[in-house]
């Protein structure tokens, strides 16, 4: 039987599982690196957990249950839509960005496996799709954002701008706080790339830019 979610070993090991998976990979880590990483015994792994499967989707499970209390936390006193939105994008970005060995196991093995991802994006990550669209439906009732759009496409753009720059900010091992990137990345998805005030008809269309294009091939 599963011991407490509040034992300090059990705490231990999904915090030595991270670094073990980040550094060998979750199909090159063994359940008996984690242990020694952990400090515990081979055996008392498995008084917590019943495999190395088991662990990391522990650990998915864990992070994601407190990232989306934390959010629906932090969304309950903001104004509006665009306010909310920059609040999941910090939040996003500070969580992964705070811990590079959390990042690399969310955004690179837990990729590894179409089983993993289905897994994980009928779960969690369906729950963090749906907070998400909620502020957008929120928004296009304000008026603060266009009601024209699908959400579901919306939600999709928003948690992909995120996803890039935790996945960049890995590939890249720059030295840099990625969680600043969200007031950036909130803006540019908000307003778009065009000069404000410029006026519609001088902006080339994505019809006029792909046609050029294929002149030009």
């Amino acid at each position: 039987m599963a011991r407490p979610r509040s034992d300090d070993k059990r705490q231990r090991i999904l915090q030595a599982a991270v670094k073990v998976f980040a550094r060998k990979g979750y199909h090159g880590a063994r359940v008996s690196e984690i242990a020694k990483k952990a400090r515990v015994a081979d055996g008392t792994i498995y008084l917590y957990f019943r495999n190395k499967e088991d662990i990391i989707v522990s650990l998915f499970d864990e992070v994601m249950r407190e990232h989306l209390v934390e959010k629906r936390e932090r969304l309950e006193d903001l104004p509006d839509a665009p306010a909310r939105l920059l609040a999941i994008a910090r939040h996003h970005l500070e969580l992964l960005g705070g811990n590079r060995d959390l990042a690399v196991v969310f955004q690179v093995e837990l990729r590894q496996s179409t089983q993993f991802m289905e897994r994980f994006t009928a779960s969690w990550l369906q729950d963090y799709f749906v907070l998400i669209a909620r502020v957008l439906e929120e928004g296009q009732r304000e008026g603060s954002l266009r009601a024209d759009l699908p959400v579901k496409v919306v939600t999709k753009a928003f948690f992909g701008a995120l996803d890039e720059m935790v996945t960049s900010w890995i590939i890249g091992r720059k030295d840099y706080d990625v969680a600043q990137l969200a007031g950036p990345v909130v803006d540019l998805f908000l307003r778009g790339a065009a000069v404000a005030g410029q006026p519609a008809a001088s902006r080339p269309s994505l019809r006029a830019v792909a046609a050029s294009r294929r002149g030009g091939s």
